[in-house]
């Protein structure tokens, strides 16, 4: 058989599903990969190029929760309460502005980390990492609901 013939095999013998596109690839921004086409492929982690309407809107109300919480956070702080996260307090010590910057940066950078990964299998279960999405609302809601309890009811 020649290699011009109709019958000739042409396939390199790499599978080329075995490779992820890599965090730098063209394809992250102009990719049509938003899951993988065959059931099998599906059950392993897998990445993709482009996410879905319910994952915007997940990360859009978890960086405005984390704004409300930070404005909450300075109004609070302005009326004499303290903060109490470690962390947060290093920030308000070097001002209200780097206070409200480390924490958009912080959870920015959290919900990137998790957007990247969503599809992975979380420490070797059955759950993937975008259900992450759903437990950082949870403490974020309940944070809000406490501080506006404290300012409704406290001050």
């Amino acid at each position: 058989m020649t290699p011009n013939s109709p019958n000739a095999e042409r396939r390199s013998g790499v599978d080329r599903r075995e490779k992820n596109a890599t965090i730098f690839s063209r394809h992250r921004l102009m990719g049509k990969r938003t899951r993988p086409r065959r059931e099998e492929d599906r059950q392993r982690s897998y990445r993709t190029d482009r996410h879905s309407s319910k994952t915007l809107v997940a990360i859009l109300l978890i960086i405005s929760l984390s704004i409300l919480d930070a404005i909450l956070t300075l109004y609070l702080i302005s009326h004499g309460a303290s903060e109490m996260n470690p962390i947060m307090n290093y920030f308000l010590d070097h001002g209200p502005l780097a206070f409200f910057g480390a924490k958009y940066l912080l959870t920015c950078a959290a919900a990137v980390l998790v957007l990247l990964n969503k599809n992975i299998f979380l420490f070797k279960t059955k759950m993937r990492v975008k259900i992450l999405f759903a437990l950082f609302l949870i403490p974020f809601i309940l944070v809000i609901h406490w501080e506006l309890y404290l300012i409704l009811f406290v001050l």
